[in-house]
């Protein structure tokens, strides 16, 4: 199964430069697993205690995973996997 991952440019260090790479797995949980076996220390950039880092977003198919199942959420064969970190800020 292929998943198409996008990995955000602060995460990028991690998949040598790469905008997007594959992986594969039944559920989020597997796929960040499986992602970490080719880019070491992704994952817990991404997860942190067994769901996802509160300020790091994620997107099933541009469906936001925390209305979903979370980090629990289910894929498919061509799914997109969009990670975007949360960004603050505004003036003082």
């Amino acid at each position: 199964m292929a998943i198409e991952v996008r990995i955000p440019t602060i995460l990028r260090t991690y998949t040598n430069g790469e905008k997007a790479v594959e992986g594969g797995g039944a559920t989020l949980a597997e796929l960040f697993t499986d992602l970490d076996t080719r880019h070491a220390g992704i994952r817990a950039r991404i997860v942190d205690g067994g769901e996802l880092r509160r300020f790091v977003n994620v997107y099933l198919n541009d469906e936001d995973v925390r209305f979903l199942d979370g980090i629990n959420t289910k894929l498919t064969d061509g799914d997109s996997v969009t990670i975007l970190p949360a960004v603050a800020g505004g003036m003082a």
